[in-house]
């Protein structure tokens, strides 16, 4: 072949290179946010019941009368509506499509609630980690407070979790010390001398220095709270609640003090934001702690506050809690009846897509 041909065919190969679509590809997820997921949802066909659509309304007091139950089946138990219509989150589909809006969001670590092996939503994990797997995302966990009535069924708990799951790829492990992680909702529940029973070195049940060490995340709720953490052996502190002012701790006029109380005792400090709270289908008497969306304004403010406090990691509450309306995930536009809220005049995945933003101005390199 002559130089002249040579030359000639790079020229076209350049211009086809040119002219083909480029396959998008999504920008890697920030290795230190966290999204908190709700695996609980459940329809006839795949679980045999309308699970979380349906639920009680609750009382504030015992002797409160009782009110009709919500159904599901159209009329479900939250203030929005999911896009996706009353999935199951045991459903591969509604799995893989969520975990693709997560990495979308620029989310890297999704916190699946764990509520037990024989809790339904068991069944959706391993579609959740499968579906992690593909998209290039890790899964933690959340230990919620049913799972663990005393310390040793809460040691029991992060044990099964490690036993289950800990060899799937999609399983969290941090990079430096391949520790898995765990949040601990209403940490506590639990007194602070039982805790460090097995999470101080020196507990009669210690996790500390074998198989199933892990770096285990308290709520920190009211102000003088530091000594329990330090005292039962957490790893760091969370603040969870996405609306802004319900406890000392989800008041981000707090965080920078937190963040260097946590930095202090060489602990991670997790501030939680979230884009709105509303309750009222299930909780109508809490009004008092519903939070608007504003127009994503609320979202934002409590971003912006998350990056002022110098925190190296943020959560997320929540992907999909439709029952507080604190979801990120897509919901359906406003029905005629007036019963349910949406995005508008926001796009469905704004949420989605302001979070990716937020997350483009953490610092994303090795946590100090």
């Amino acid at each position: 072949m002559s130089w002249r041909v040579a030359l000639a065919l790079g020229v076209l190969w350049l211009a086809a290179c040119a002219a083909a679509p480029q396959r998008a590809t999504t920008p890697a997820a920030h290795p230190r946010a966290i999204v908190f997921y709700y695996n609980w949802y459940g329809s006839p066909e795949r679980d045999g019941a309308r699970l979380h659509s349906a639920h009680p309304v609750l009382k504030l007091r015992a002797q409160d009368p009782d009110a009709p139950a919500i159904p599901g089946g159209g009329d479900i138990a939250a203030d929005f509506y999911p896009a996706l219509g009353e999935y199951s989150s045991a459903d591969p589909t509604i799995a893989d499509r969520h975990m693709a809006m997560v990495a979308q969001a620029g989310i890297g670590i999704v916190a699946v609630t764990w509520l037990g092996r024989e809790d339904p939503s068991y069944r959706s994990l391993p579609a959740l980690f499968d579906a992690a797997a593909r998209h290039g995302l890790r899964i933690c966990f959340q230990i919620e407070p049913a799972s663990r009535p005393d310390i040793a069924a809460a040691r029991a708990q992060l044990l099964a979790t490690i036993d289950d799951f800990g060899r799937h790829p999609a399983f969290y492990r941090d990079p430096g010390s391949g520790r898995p992680l765990f949040f601990v909702y209403d940490s506590y529940q639990l007194p602070a001398a039982d805790w460090a029973r097995v999470l101080r070195a020196d507990g009669a049940d210690s996790i500390r220095g074998g198989a199933y060490d892990a770096d285990v995340i308290g709520l920190w709720v009211q102000a003088d709270e530091g000594a329990f953490f330090l005292e039962g052996g957490f790893d760091g502190v969370y603040t969870y609640f996405a609306s802004r002012g319900f406890t000392w701790g989800s008041t981000p006029a707090h965080w920078p003090r937190m963040r260097r109380w946590a930095d202090r005792h060489g602990l991670r400090f997790i501030p939680s934001v979230g884009p709105g709270y509303s309750d009222r289908r299930v909780r109508p008497w809490n009004r008092a702690n519903e939070r608007g969306r504003e127009g994503g304004a609320y979202y934002d403010a409590m971003f912006e506050a998350a990056v002022a406090s110098d925190a190296q990691w943020v959560s997320i509450t929540s992907f999909n809690e439709w029952h507080e309306g604190t979801q990120l995930e897509p919901a359906a536009a406003a029905d005629d009846h007036g019963r349910y809220f949406d995005y508008a005049p926001l796009a469905p995945d704004h949420y989605l897509r302001r979070t990716r933003y937020w997350l483009s101005r953490f610092p994303a390199g090795q946590a100090r």
